[in-house]
């Protein structure tokens, strides 16, 4: 399946989106649709022919408990709604606690690394096939950046994605991004994992930019391509041509010129890239690598249970056990409360890292209830930031951003603020208007606060 060269559809940039020249596919992330109907922007987009594919960010499926199935059938849906080749999703966890752990459910809000263990792969291959059998398209997964490395990895980047492809026949969605990340934060080298993972498995490719500070690469989706993206992408073109490549771009939007200068980067560096690897290919044979060696399959065919790069054993019984779950969970719950709860850090981690982490996730969260709430930073001005970070120190999220929203609107009343009288007359009024039934000790509360605003009058 060709995609050719696409951009990731944003609302705020639909308009640059359609009047881009070149533009193949388009890719939406799936959680920001309704399953029943699409942005008008997107039904001009697929008359016009440009696939669209639903790329999800909440699944979870590296995580300890099997995927929800109302979460896989809002999926379905709107993969069957856009009549989409394939949908896409990420080797993550995303949330943590809960009954295996018997305690509160933790939502991270971003996307966090799993070990590169056998045991975390158990996991995470039952939790794909189950996805797979319930999906109506291929799916394709991503590998993601990360700030922190799991103490104990057994395998590397490379040899877990091969894995993974073997055990589930699974699609491969590569962001070279994420690459250039893990080379900066983790050490680990981009062309060592394109030669140990199965690039025929690639249904596509990300490119997207970030910002480096004090040492830390933070893959920010909010600034422009580098040229060490790039040429993480012509190492990969080097290998394979790549059925398609994506320019992703979520935050602080360029002008549509700069959009489409990125887009002609990277229509560039896959064209020398491709010259360089067919010159190569004429003089050097099949191999195409320009006197580098094939990468070795990791997985020997005479034994499928046996990594090749490794020579460890791998068991693969098609079901992880309760007790690898129930590790999964205690360590992965462990992990997100030192993150967004300020508890002890887990034993082996890097405790620099996990507060640059810690710290960045607060910022994230910060940022989208700002965006899923304008009404709150217009309500609080310039003290909603600080307000939101102090609030984000003792309150974990526990579920998604809007309730985030409405919980961080219902503290500030609870505890008097803002001062401003007028202020809290319109937060009152702004939490009455979307708040559900709370249960009724947490609503008497708010009750005398929202009283004690209109009195204050």
């Amino acid at each position: 399946m060709e995609l050719g060269i696409g951009i990731g559809w944003r609302p705020e940039i639909a308009d640059a989106v359609e009047a881009l020249p070149g533009i193949d596919w388009v890719e939406a992330v799936a959680e920001n649709l309704c399953t029943d109907h699409l942005p008008d922007s997107l039904v001009r987009l697929r008359a016009r022919g440009v696939t669209v594919v639903p790329h999800g960010v909440s699944l979870g499926l590296g995580g300890a408990d099997r995927p929800d199935p109302a979460r896989l059938a809002d999926l379905a849906a709107r993969a069957v709604l856009l009549d989409t080749p394939l949908v896409t999703e990420h080797i993550a966890f995303v949330r943590a606690g809960g009954p295996r752990t018997a305690s509160p459910r933790l939502e991270a809000g971003h996307l966090l690394p799993v070990p590169r263990t056998w045991e975390a792969l158990d996991v995470l291959c039952e939790n794909v096939r189950i996805a797979q059998d319930s999906l109506p398209v291929p799916l394709a997964l991503e590998n993601i950046a990360a700030l922190i490395s799991w103490p104990g990895e057994e395998l590397t980047e490379g040899q877990f994605l091969a894995e993974l492809v073997e055990r589930t026949g699974v699609r491969l969605l590569i962001d070279v991004a994420n690459l250039h990340t893990n080379h900066v934060n983790r050490g680990e080298d981009p062309a060592k994992a394109l030669d140990e993972l199965p690039v025929e498995a690639i249904a596509y490719v990300h490119v997207a930019g970030g910002v480096e500070k004090d040492g830390v690469w933070h893959d920010t989706h909010a600034h422009p391509v580098t040229r060490p993206v790039l040429d993480v992408l012509a190492e990969l073109r080097s290998r394979i041509a790549p059925p398609g490549v994506l320019l992703e771009r979520d935050d602080d939007f360029p002008p549509a010129e700069e959009l489409a200068g990125e887009l002609t980067a990277v229509r560039a560096t896959l064209e020398a890239a491709g010259k360089a690897r067919s010159g190569s290919t004429s003089r050097t044979g099949a191999s195409g690598h320009g006197g580098i060696a094939p990468a070795a399959s990791p997985v020997e065919s005479a034994d499928d249970t046996t990594t090749a790069a490794t020579g460890t054993r791998a068991t693969d019984t098609g079901v992880a056990t309760d007790g690898a779950r129930d590790r999964a969970a205690v360590a992965q719950t462990a992990l997100l409360s030192a993150l967004v709860a300020g508890t002890p850090a887990p034993e082996g981690f890097d405790h620099r890292r996990l507060g640059v982490q810690s710290r960045a996730l607060a910022a994230k969260r910060a940022d989208v209830v700002a965006k899923v709430a304008p009404e709150l930073p217009g309500i609080l001005g310039d003290g909603y930031r600080a307000a939101f970070l102090s609030y984000a120190r003792t309150r974990p999220m526990s579920a998604g951003y809007r309730r985030d929203a409405l919980d961080f609107a219902e503290q500030l009343l609870i505890t008097g603020r803002p001062t401003d009288d007028a202020a809290r007359r319109r937060l009152t009024h702004w939490w009455q208007d979307r708040a559900a039934a709370r249960p009724p000790r947490r609503t008497t509360r708010l009750v005398r606060a929202a009283r004690a605003a209109i009195a204050g009058r």
